[in-house]
């Protein structure tokens, strides 16, 4: 306390040009994990896609070198070269050297872009370790080279060419990134969208980094968003509602809007709404017009029929059950809010597509009475759901076993009431259960006990969940409710965890939950309270010295280090169960959180989950066969 406070002018830095990227990357690029590793290369491949909207880019070319190094190549205009009037530098080192500088804020360079900060470029640069800049202006080819951001040599001319485009090579900087190495499947996934958004974009996506095993595929989709939702639902049976894509569009002034749609015979909805190809995850105004106008067009529809009763009125979830839907606008000034751009908050977009959906989607109704007749019997269906889930949970209600404080018999609760510091282990079987509760630290760690074949919500309505036997412990120990009436405010422990053993019918056990979650409890997941736990595959002792062994090449390890190169016998023992373990065991080795590995389950991309989960557990079976064939390498120390 007696210390003096010596804050005052000289204590406040000034971060000049890129350093303020480095110092604080995450506020550029989100974090500096997998998540901002591959948001880089979305960066500079937006700039390429600006160039596509603007009508002077068919192709854009995206690879993956040797080394992690990612080369992005288009055939645009090229960025332009010439002495900047304000800078004294090429217009294209300003681009990559100074942030909020680009031909996005009204100069008219771009009429319609993604990249309204301007700062894409000039944060790759400022975050790669080296970045290599070629640019083909149709007379000269120019390069200039950085260094973390900075350069030594102005661009220069180093060749002749009749072509265009502006090509970018770069490596992410290891001293920023947790790890420089790429993902190829979530790379494919977002090229692919961006293909989608822009029909007859060719993008060409290329692996290189292993010489014997070079992949790719060529994007390209003249059918554009309506080939999106086909792609989408080649994981789910399409048996009774196999129509056409829906498509409309429309302009007003210099906004455009395209949406195509599609119900499958699912129970869930999946809605992706896009901005200048931007997916906004949050929805925003464009998503809310969409909504507006579908429930308003099928509930007019059906009283037009006759086929609503004078009371009788279709909500929202009952006209999107089992919907697929892309929404997709190019604005001129797209208002996002943040620098995550989760939400687009253009109000006047609300009434353009509430417009255009309400007259294109009753004309497609009236025109096509087959179809609509499908479509609107699938929404009753849903209304009758959800009222029979209504139905059966107000039973469940008087009954006790939802809302209240009547505990699940199986659940051994702990003693604290903040859920900051609780934790529930959900465990498969009564003896694992049992050895759980005896371990256990009683002050914050609850175990719930489940047993039996636990219901595939997969193939379930809402209405079916109320009441069951293995899904209804879950709900009243959790506190939450579920579906629309989920409450992660009413969360009773910080931490969900599932324990169950490390076979095939564990794993099943685990994506069982995990499907549950994702439908009904989905928040959990976005809000990161959801945990797998991981108990040891090996046990290895010598003269009571124990080691446990996560995997097959640990197990090897502590082996030989016991056993000091073989000179020595060592016991091995394989667990095939959590019940094998004792209560001490199964507390040194996954329960305590001094020693314990638990994996956080999260949702960076909500789609992947979804069609995983379709694939897994819906009722089609060769996707799911295909699944398994390509991810079979990947299953480690399963016994079948």
């Amino acid at each position: 306390m007696s210390q003096q406070n010596n804050y005052d002018e000289n204590d406040i830095q000034v971060l000049e040009g890129l350093e303020a990227v480095r110092k604080r990357p995450g506020m550029y690029i989100g974090s500096t994990g997998p998540g901002g590793l591959h948001h880089l290369v979305y960066e500079i491949v937006d700039n390429s896609i600006d160039e596509a909207l603007a009508g002077y880019c068919s192709e854009i070319n995206v690879e993956i070198l040797p080394g992690d190094i990612i080369r992005v190549s288009d055939n645009g205009r090229g960025i332009p070269v010439g002495i900047h009037p304000k800078e004294g530098i090429s217009a294209a080192t300003v681009v990559y050297t100074i942030l909020h500088a680009g031909g996005k804020f009204g100069g008219g360079g771009y009429k319609v872009s993604g990249g309204l900060h301007g700062v894409g470029a000039s944060v790759v640069n400022a975050l790669s370790e080296w970045l290599e800049l070629t640019v083909q202006d149709g007379e000269n080819i120019w390069f200039q080279r950085f260094e973390r951001g900075h350069y030594d040599e102005e661009l220069k001319s180093v060749g002749k060419t009749d072509k265009t485009g502006t090509s970018v090579m770069f490596k992410a900087d290891g001293e920023i990134f947790e790890s420089t190495v790429y993902d190829y499947e979530i790379l494919l996934r977002r090229l692919r969208e961006q293909a989608f958004l822009n029909a007859g974009l060719r993008i060409v996506f290329t692996d290189r980094r292993d010489e014997n095993n070079i992949q790719g595929e060529v994007l390209h989709y003249e059918g554009g968003i309506r080939q999106f939702v086909e792609h989408i639902h080649a994981t789910r049976d399409l048996t009774s509602l196999s129509g056409d894509v829906i498509y409309v569009s429309g302009t007003q002034g210099d906004s455009y809007a395209e949406i195509a749609m599609q119900y499958n015979d699912s129970y869930n909805e999946i809605i992706l709404s896009f901005a200048n190809n931007i997916h906004t995850k949050d929805g925003g105004y464009h998503e809310t017009g969409f909504k507006n106008a579908l429930t308003k067009v099928i509930n007019e529809y059906g009283r037009k029929m006759g086929k609503l009763k004078e009371k009788e009125s279709l909500k929202g979830e009952d006209v999107r059950e089992g919907l697929t839907a892309i929404i997709s606008v190019k604005l001129t000034e797209c208002e996002f809010e943040g620098q995550t751009k989760g939400r687009l908050g253009n109000p006047e977009v609300k009434p353009f597509v509430e417009k255009l959906v309400t007259e294109k989607l009753m004309n497609f109704l009236e025109e096509n009475p087959e179809a609509a007749n499908i479509i609107f019997d699938k929404c009753m269906s849903a209304l009758r759901a959800r009222e029979a889930a209504k139905r059966a949970r107000e039973a469940e209600r008087k009954k006790n076993a939802f809302g209240s404080n009547s505990m699940p018999e199986k659940l051994a609760d702990c003693s604290e009431r903040d859920s900051r510091y609780t934790e529930i282990y959900i465990v498969e079987g009564d003896s694992a259960g049992g050895s759980a509760k005896q371990g256990r630290d009683r002050k914050y760690q609850a175990i719930l006990s489940l047993w039996g074949k636990m219901l595939n919500v997969e193939k379930a309505r809402i209405d079916r969940i109320y009441g069951n036997d293995k899904l209804e412990p879950v709900v009243a120990a959790l506190g939450t409710g579920i579906g629309e009436e989920f409450d992660i405010e009413k969360l009773r422990y910080g931490k969900v965890i599932i324990m169950a053993d490390a076979d095939v019918d564990g794993m099943h056990i685990r994506t069982l939950l995990l499907t549950f979650f994702f439908r009904y409890m989905r928040p959990l997941i976005t809000n990161g309270n959801v945990y797998i736990a991981q108990p040891p595959l090996y046990r290895v002792e010598r003269n009571k010295k124990v080691e446990y062994a996560f995997s097959d090449e640990e197990r090897d390890r502590y082996i030989a280090e016991l056993s000091e190169n073989g000179k020595y016998k060592v016991e091995t023992q394989r667990y095939k169960g959590l019940g094998e373990m004792d209560p001490e065991q199964l507390w040194e080795t996954t329960m305590d959180p001094e020693h314990r590995t638990i994996v956080k389950i999260g949702m960076e991309d909500a789609l992947r989950a979804d069609e995983t989960f379709s694939i897994l557990m819906g009722d089609k079976v060769e996707p799911r066969r295909l699944f398994i064939e390509k991810n079979a390498k990947f299953a480690q120390n399963l016994d079948i």
